[in-house]
C-alpha cells in the first residue's frame, strides 16, 4: 500500500525498521527507527520541503544537485545523533512556531 500511495513522508518506527525499509521503493523520505523524527529532514539533513507530493514520488525525488535521478532519501539518527542536532532542529521548529516537529525532537531526546 506505502508503494502505491507514494508518501511525501514515511517514518518506519518498528523493532525490524531496516527490513521493512528494504520493501520502499515509491517514497520521497523515509526515516527509519525510533530516534529520526521528520523534523530531522526539515532542519537538519536538508531532505525535506523540497520532496514529490501527491503521490509524485513514485516517479520523482526531491529537488537536489542530482535532481535527474529517481531516488529515495534514507534517514536514521542513533542516539548520539540525535543528541547532537536535536536541540538545534527543536530550536528551529520553534522559531517557525510548529511546536508539534520540535516536540518530535524533545520526545526523543527524553528517550536518550
Amino acid at each position: 500500500m506505502t508503494n502505491e500511495y507514494a508518501p511525501e513522508h514515511l517514518i518506519i518506527e518498528t523493532k525490524d525498521y531496516m527490513e521493512q525499509a528494504e520493501r520502499i521503493v515509491n517514497a520521497g523520505s523515509v526515516f527509519l527507527g525510533s530516534l529520526t523524527p521528520e523534523s530531522a529532514g526539515d532542519y537538519a539533513s536538508g531532505t525535506n520541503h523540497t520532496l514529490p507530493t501527491n503521490g509524485y514520488a513514485k516517479a520523482y525525488s526531491g529537488v537536489s544537485l542530482d535532481s535527474f535521478i529517481r531516488k529515495i532519501t534514507f534517514q536514521e539518527i542513533n542516539g548520539e545523533g540525535i543528541q547532537n542536532i536535536g536541540p538545534a532542529i527543536e530550536v528551529m521548529a520553534a522559531n517557525e512556531q510548529l511546536g508539534a516537529h520540535k516536540n518530535a525532537v524533545t520526545v526523543r531526546l527524553k528517550t536518550v
